[in-house]
């Protein structure tokens, strides 16, 4: 049978690291958590803090330490993520998982070791060490063979020793580092960063640091109350995922979007470096020198590094994280009703619990500080009241076409309470009866937020709409562009019937459209992207309330181009100036003069053709004519009708010339126009 190699045997007893408590945790809404640790170290402790691998890059990256009693801490150690085989590797030896104990030492060879037995205490050289076979299926027994300081070789029976240790103090610490790592390398989740000191007293230490935390949660329950102003409950609700308890620990929650992110500053990096070899010796050659073409830079030779600046020191908290405001701490109860004889609903009533926390603006974050310490027990949630307060509201409708035929049951919620407001859900109780549920975005105070919980059944909205032709609405000419404003006129008619007999309040959001302006309604309010029109309903009543929008986009022309048909529309609009009409006018006469000529060239033109066709057909019967007897006297007629055609073709010629030379200034003159036209 074989004995395995017994770890604690070697192993020397360490203490324990001391555990820091945490004291204090903020939430908050970027994925990350302030985490803050407090405790006392013995004189020569060291302190353990333990985080998930993967919180690791955050951990390192916000880690700031606290001496209170104004001592110093003299380094941080943490668990590296370099592989275990990669720091195995850097060790002399190597333990192979179920290598009996023999197998080690033959692999020691030449170390020197002390064995204990119980009458005598030996030591010296590993020579080597087997594990031998027995006899009578006895099991088998594992010797070594020791050089021992007398010079003698004596074979021992590892199993009659007590304990075995190495005498060479550095490779008794590598064993230990080594089985240390392996037993390190177990947990692949955990990692421990541990504080060092060598003060000879009592110290008192604070760690802070951020790591990934569960996004706290806001609910709220908002109970309108016929009487006075409405109540809106809030509750914190918070995930303890840490891996650990929270024990009596400060809790403070934050509204907010801070930016977070991370840096890989866990993993090792390494760079590729080149391999360069030293040349081989060879006879030494004259050096020639450069001359010198820099100077002296800024007090520092040119070419020489310049430092840079000195490094940061940490950061400590805001003061606003440390520094509270006690005088802004609030307690808000409310006493569970008293119930006497028959039973009593107690839905819509305001919670019985007690809301104490301290607010404080964080700059752009809110803060809210729980007075009282909080335990929440690990993988546990918990949810916490933080605001229980009066809060200004008014019930209203609120429409928008996507709704359908009916509008939904809105509030207008104003903060007066002081405080910045979460974004979540709220539970909404009227008449002490569930009415429905909304979503709210961060409200800050002061400011305003209209929330929709249910259909409002008691009232029926339609919408028509209706759309006018384009109107030009201005003319404009520069460089011979002709630019029209036009604008098309859009109204959308909403027919509202109320049948409740009671008045209401509504709202209308209409969409912003780009291009298009309110021409007759002025919204109440306006947002990102709507319109809001508040109209008052009368009870058991229908009225209508309409929206004209106009569009405007402009159409530019080549004045040129225009025909004279088009330019009359223009010169007859009453959106164009007097100036710009008399200017358009100009244009259109010589434009219809252009045209005419043009129209006669086309007709003298067609007459020319005509008479060359005619006295092609005069040539052809000439022609004809002279190879038959007796027709000379037809012959002489159509000789002279060529003569008087070849008149009346140079009198068409010359007057088509003269009516292009007329077009040619006419389109000169036109041109010159257009060029001054500007209005």
């Amino acid at each position: 049978m074989k004995r395995l190699f017994p770890l604690t045997a070697v192993c020397m007893s360490t203490a324990l690291a001391a555990d820091i408590p945490i004291r204090e945790i903020i939430l908050y809404k970027s994925g990350v958590g302030y985490f803050e640790r407090a405790g006392t170290l013995s004189p020569g402790e060291s302190a353990r803090l333990d985080f998930k691998a993967t919180d690791m890059n955050d951990v390192l990256k916000s880690l700031t330490i606290q001496d209170r009693n104004g001592g110093k801490v003299t380094g941080l150690r943490y668990d590296s993520s370099e592989p275990l085989e990669q720091k195995l590797a850097e060790f002399p030896f190597k333990i192979e998982g179920q290598a009996p104990l023999s197998s080690f030492l033959a692999e020691m060879r030449g170390a020197r070791v002390e064995l204990k037995f119980s009458a005598e205490t030996l030591s010296g050289v590993v020579v080597s060490a087997r594990l031998a076979a027995s006899e009578d299926k006895k099991p088998d027994r594992e010797q070594v063979v020791l050089l021992l300081d007398s010079g003698d070789l004596r074979t021992l029976d590892l199993a009659a020793a007590s304990s075995i240790r190495f005498a060479d103090p550095k490779l008794q610490a590598q064993l230990k580092d080594y089985l240390t790592a392996v037993n390190q390398s177990r947990s692949k989740e955990k990692r421990s960063i541990y504080i060092d000191s060598s003060d000879a007293k009592e110290r008192q230490i604070a760690a802070s640091y951020m790591i990934p935390s569960p996004v706290w949660k806001s609910s709220y329950r908002l109970i309108f109350d016929e009487k006075s102003d409405s109540t809106l409950e809030g509750w914190a609700i918070i995930d303890n995922t840490t891996g650990e308890d929270w024990n009596n620990v400060q809790l403070a929650v934050v509204s907010g979007r801070p930016v977070s992110f991370i840096s890989q500053l866990y993993e090792p990096k390494y760079l590729a470096r080149q391999t360069v070899d030293l040349p081989e010796d060879q006879a030494a050659n004259p050096v020639v020198y450069g001359g010198v073409i820099g100077g002296i830079v800024n007090g520092v030779p040119d070419g020489e590094s310049r430092p840079g600046p000195p490094m940061g020191q940490p950061v400590a908290r805001a003061k606003a994280l440390n520094g509270r405001d006690r005088s802004q701490m609030v307690t808000l109860a409310s006493p569970v009703p008293v119930v006497t004889g028959s039973y009593q609903s107690s839905m819509g009533a305001v919670s019985a619990v007690t809301a104490n926390v301290a607010a404080a603006d964080l700059g752009e974050l809110f803060e809210y500080r729980f007075a009282t310490p909080v335990t929440v027990k690990k993988d546990e949630s918990a949810m916490l009241p933080f605001l229980q307060q009066k809060i200004g509201s008014r019930k209203l409708l609120i429409y928008s076409e996507n709704y359908g035929e009916h509008p939904m049951n809105a509030a207008e919620l104003t903060n007066s309470t002081g405080k910045t407001l979460d974004g979540g859900p709220i539970t909404v109780f009227d008449a002490q009866s569930y009415a429905g549920e909304a979503l709210m975005t961060t409200l800050k105070t002061g400011d305003k937020r209209l929330i929709s919980y249910a259909v409002e059944l008691g009232t029926r909205i339609t919408s028509k709409f209706d759309s006018t032709g384009n109107l030009v609405r201005e003319i404009h000419v520069n460089r011979g562009i002709l630019t029209t404003r036009q604008a098309q006129q859009e109204t959308r008619t909403f027919t509202i019937r109320n049948v409740d007999q009671k008045p209401k309040t509504l709202i209308i959001e209409h969409p912003q459209r780009p291009g298009y302006k309110l021409l007759n309604q002025k919204p109440s309010e306006t947002t990102a992207d709507a319109y809001r029109f508040e109209v008052k309903l009368g009870p058991d009543a229908t009225q209508k309330f309409a929206v004209n929008e106009e569009q405007l986009f402009d159409n530019t022309y080549q004045v040129s181009s225009i025909t004279p048909d088009m330019l009359l529309t223009y010169v007859r609009n009453k959106a164009i100036s007097e100036t710009g009409r008399r200017e358009l006018q100009q244009i259109l006469d010589l434009k219809r003069q252009i045209a005419d000529t043009d129209n006669q060239i086309h007709q003298t033109d067609s007459e020319v053709t005509t008479l060359v066709n005619d006295q092609d057909r005069v040539r052809r019967n000439i022609q004809s004519l002279n190879n038959v007897n007796g027709q000379q006297e037809q012959v002489q007629k159509y000789a002279r009708q060529l003569s008087t055609q070849e008149n009346q073709l140079a009198s068409l010629r010359d007057h088509a010339s003269e009516l292009k030379k007329q077009k040619a200034t006419l389109e000169s003159n036109l041109n010159t126009q257009i060029e001054k036209l500007d209005f």
